[in-house]
């Protein structure tokens, strides 16, 4: 499954490798740091407090060596994109959420059971990022290294998440942050398909979005700019379309320049 009529982005095997690395070790830290007040604080997710977030995180990260080692189907299913990955998230809340109630039953020790799933994770890191191996998905199939390139946007998204339930410091990877800000960007042009927004969120991404008048030279008639963390946050719901330009965390120019229809990118 392949979002059509679109050039899909490469990531590199080696600075994905390493994202994943460090953005696992920046939020086990924060783990270690929480007590047992801040893991029955809510997590700013519906239903949630912090525990069954971390529940979730580590679930995340043992999503990788969990399906490294499931055999794909004979022949394989269609390749599902890192695009069409993102924009059909939301139709998995529900599940998501009762693995995660799962997951969270089963842990008596948070930082023990991300400690556990950082060692799951670490025999299998070369195999993790191979353009060319697929592995089974709930959409299919996906490239191994795609598959690692959804867990940084699990592990960004879902750190900024714990840091601001609990006001632990969860330090984002420079290339795990990027890597998250473009595919985010790029399924936002999928979901929004056009020429006549451009979308820049410096130093690392820009598109175009929006059906109408496609730009061709110039400086374009609707621009919309933000920094990445804003960015991420908006395309996963964290904060809406009109919060961020109240507080000036979003530059926006032209009559078409209202991405609030298609916010949140990722459900």
């Amino acid at each position: 499954m392949t979002s059509a009529g679109r050039r899909a982005r490469t990531y590199d095997p080696a600075r994905t490798r390493a994202a994943l690395i460090a953005q696992v070790s920046a939020v086990r830290s924060a783990v270690h740091a929480l007590t047992p007040e801040q893991l029955a604080l809510p997590a700013g997710l519906p239903g949630w407090d912090v525990t069954l977030l971390v529940a979730h995180i580590v679930r995340q990260i043992d999503a990788v060596p969990m399906l490294l080692g499931e055999p794909v189907p004979d022949p394989a299913p269609p390749v599902t994109d890192l695009s069409t990955w993102a924009v059909s998230t939301a139709a998995l809340a529900d599940r998501l959420d009762a693995t995660t109630r799962e997951t969270a039953a089963g842990i008596q020790d948070p930082a023990a059971a991300i400690d556990a799933a950082a060692a799951r994770l670490e025999p299998v890191l070369d195999e993790a990022v191979r353009a060319d191996r697929i592995v089974p998905h709930i959409f299919g199939a996906m490239r191994a290294l795609d598959l690692t390139v959804t867990r940084l946007v699990e592990l960004v998204v879902h750190g900024d998440d714990l840091a601001r339930a609990t006001g632990v410091e969860v330090a984002h990877d420079r290339q795990a942050v990027a890597a998250v800000t473009r595919l985010l960007a790029d399924a936002l042009a999928v979901k929004a398909p056009g020429n006549s927004v451009e979308v820049r969120i410096p130093p690392y991404a820009a598109v175009q979005c929006v059906a109408g008048p496609r730009h061709t030279r110039g400086t374009p008639a609707n621009v919309v700019e933000t920094d990445p963390i804003t960015w991420i946050r908006l395309a996963t719901g964290r904060t809406d379309w009109k919060s961020a330009l109240e507080a000036a965390d979003v530059s926006a120019s032209g009559e078409r320049a209202d991405l609030a229809p298609y916010l949140p990118v990722l459900g």
